[in-house]
């Protein structure tokens, strides 16, 4: 995925910044709990094509127990 189409590119819904998975060839929009597919190289930014995350990937990574 190139880097300067990274710094461009962002969620078609909320306008809002966008993770890169490279594991998953997915962009994550943690705001929607929505992810963008990567198909051959090219970002498909349309709702009907997002999958929802699951509830433990909207989570942020767990820091250490109490």
């Amino acid at each position: 995925m190139d880097k300067k189409l990274l710094t461009i590119l962002a969620c078609p819904l909320c306008k809002g910044p966008l993770q890169y998975v490279p594991e998953q060839a997915e962009l994550i929009c943690r705001a929607d709990a929505l992810a963008f597919p990567i198909r051959e190289g090219i970002p498909v930014m349309l709702e009907g094509e997002a999958r929802r995350l699951t509830l433990d990937e909207t989570l942020p990574p767990s820091r250490g127990s109490f």
